[in-house]
């Protein structure tokens, strides 16, 4: 079931910034929100690192770039360090996001089943409206460009 067209759904969570950041505190910008597995592992750093090199460019665009993972602030501060992202990245332990946003569920991996962050994103207009959705990204390293050219129109 796709967001697209539809409110986005509130939340609030803790950011790597030290801050709260509920959905109403963008209300105005257009957002990028892209939901992820793990810090500091192959396929979530190529698509940090990703949103990290496009940043001018979304900036430009007047975007705003928010990564959400399970992990904790202190993992998401050495991620940020490592690499240096220039966005925040908020913590959602419970995947009270995720499940919001369809990014939690049962993936298989190496052909074994399990319940986990689903990769994806969603793109949410300055009028709080679900623009796009991408409900599972399968190159992380080639999403970054995609969601930039969705943007671009």
């Amino acid at each position: 079931m796709s967001l697209e067209g539809k409110k986005a759904p509130s939340f609030t969570l803790e950011g790597s910034d030290g801050k709260q950041h509920s959905l109403s505190d963008y209300k105005g910008k257009m957002m990028v929100i892209y939901f992820y597995p793990k810090d500091n592992t192959p396929g979530c750093t190529k698509e940090a690192c990703g949103f990290r090199d496009l940043s001018k460019e979304l900036s430009d665009l007047g975007v705003v770039v928010l990564g959400v993972s399970k992990d904790s602030i202190a993992a998401h501060n050495k991620f940020i360090t490592n690499y240096t992202l220039p966005f925040v990245l908020l913590s959602d332990p419970d995947f009270s996001m995720m499940k919001d946003y369809e990014a939690f569920g049962e993936k298989v991996m190496c052909g074994k089943k399990s319940f986990g962050t689903i990769r994806s994103t969603v793109i949410v207009g300055a009028d709080g409206i679900v623009k796009k959705q991408w409900e599972k990204i399968a190159k992380a390293e080639q999403h970054p460009d995609l969601v930039l050219a969705y943007l671009r129109g």
